[in-house]
Formats: C-alpha cells, sequence, structure tokens
C-alpha cells in the first residue's frame, strides 16, 4: 500500500473546556472526524474546528454519538431505533449546517465510542446508523471496524464504506479492540505505535496483545485526539509514512463524488 488516510477525532471541546489540540492535529492528519455535539463539542468549538479543517483542506467527518456529555458517549446505551435514526441524522445535519457556513463538506460518518462499538457487533444498532446516514445523503461512506456489522448494514443499505485500525489501541487475536477498562488497551509510545502502524500499511498486520500477528485491513489509520500525546504520536507516525514514501491521501475527499 503506498498511501492510506490519517484520521483523528476532534472538536470535542466543550464550553471553556478543551480536550486535545485540534490547531496541532490538523496539521498532520487527512480526515478529522468531528463531534457533533452529542458526545462532546459545541456550535462555537464545532465550527472553529470545521474552519480550521476547510483551510487546511482536511477532509471533513460526522464524529456521531449517543447523547451522553457526561459519559463522553463510551457508555452503551438501549435507545430506540426511530430515536438513535433521528440522533444519527440530527448530528449529520449539524455538521453540515457548521460545514456549510465554512465552505466546507461533510464526506463521511464515523461512529464515536459506544456507537461504534456496538454497531460493530449488534446488527439493530448498525442498521438504524445506517438508516440513517442513507435518509440523509447516499452519498457518504460509513468509516468503520473491518468486518464489523455497521459496515455490513452501510453496504446493504447502498453506502459506500471504508475501513480504519487505530494506531493507540491493542488489538485481540480475533482483530477486536481490547477493551478500554482492560490494562493495556490504550497506547502510548509514538515510536511503537509508528512500527505498528508501517506494519499494518506494508504488510496488512498489527501484533496483537498475546504477540501473534492478526491480519487487519485498513484505508484510514485512526489517532484519538483526546490520548496523551496524541499530537507526537500521529507526528511520528507521519514522520515515518514519509519516510517510507508512504502518501496521506484522505479516503473521502471532498469533490469525489461524495456529499455536498
Amino acid at each position: 500500500m503506498s498511501a492510506v488516510d490519517l484520521n483523528s477525532d476532534l472538536g470535542e471541546g466543550f464550553g471553556r473546556w478543551t480536550l486535545g489540540d485540534d490547531e496541532q492535529m490538523l496539521a498532520i492528519v487527512s480526515s478529522a472526524n468531528v463531534a457533533c455535539g452529542f458526545h462532546a463539542g459545541d456550535p462555537v468549538s464545532i465550527r472553529r474546528t470545521v474552519r480550521s479543517a476547510v483551510a487546511q483542506g482536511v477532509s471533513l467527518g460526522a464524529h456521531v454519538g449517543f447523547p451522553d456529555l457526561a459519559g463522553f458517549g463510551r457508555r452503551n446505551m438501549d435507545v430506540p431505533d426511530d430515536e438513535l435514526e433521528a440522533d444519527v441524522a440530527y448530528q449529520i445535519g449539524a455538521l453540515r449546517g457548521l460545514a456549510d457556513a465554512e465552505g466546507g463538506v461533510v464526506t463521511y460518518v464515523k461512529p464515536h465510542g459506544a456507537l461504534y462499538n456496538m454497531a460493530a457487533v449488534d446488527m439493530r444498532v448498525a442498521r438504524a446508523v445506517a438508516a440513517a446516514i442513507a435518509d440523509v445523503d447516499r452519498r457518504l461512506v460509513l468509516l468503520g471496524l473491518p468486518g464489523s456489522m455497521a459496515l455490513a448494514a452501510a453496504a446493504d443499505a447502498g453506502l459506500a464504506t471504508a475501513t480504519e485500525a487505530f494506531a493507540d489501541r491493542a488489538y485481540t487475536p480475533e482483530g477486536r479492540l481490547v477493551s478500554r477498562r482492560e490494562p493495556g488497551a490504550v497506547l502510548h509510545d509514538a515510536d511503537d505505535v509508528a512500527r505498528r502502524m508501517l506494519r499494518l500499511v506494508t504488510e496488512g498486520v498489527v501484533t496483537a496483545v498475546d504477540g501473534s500477528d492478526v491480519a487487519v485491513r485498513a484505508d484510514s489509520v485512526c489517532v484519538h485526539g483526546d490520548s496523551p500525546g496524541a499530537v507526537a504520536m500521529a507526528r511520528r507516525i507521519r514522520e515515518v509514512f514519509d519516510a517510507e514514501g508512504i502518501e496521506l491521501t484522505a479516503f473521502a475527499p471532498a469533490g469525489s463524488g461524495s456529499a455536498a
């Protein structure tokens, strides 16, 4: 693979509280998963992130989640299908409005936290997310975990999909993410993470927690913007990619037939 996307979860501050360094991260990544106000983000901070992303040519994605500001969207919720569909559609619409105001285009959707994890294994949740995206704009791409029900449901709904790997997360031998409740689930060593992602891109594998190699197909690599040292980690990954001639290319660039 000579090209890959690098994405990060951004716009996750709220009011007077900031989380991560969006400005520095946007100078590194090629795609920005922007919070839509349910798990994090407020209109001013979201618009600020969108404005910076547009100025730097970074693709915009709607980072939709459960209505859970207190839990940062990382707590499972039992939301009825019609409500979940409306919630997801609402969040996409909110980001599209701010993107329009800044001359930007939302080209993809990536669920956040608990919604991401539930949609990966629960077809009911996956179908609700896919239905919401399709109702808003069938040109939107769904970014998700390889082999997940989320991607299967999106494909069934006629949506384009893209796969991602997580630079700063540990993997099980089955190719799933290690639960954040488990020790060692979140990785912090920038050099080690960069080496892992280089193997992912060049060999299609990552080392699982038991030391085995697990195959992972990824169109994009994610660095969580709220992780400690996230900017240094993303910068190191990009340095290694640049040194190896691996081009950073957005998987859903504006103007490629995606949502306008």
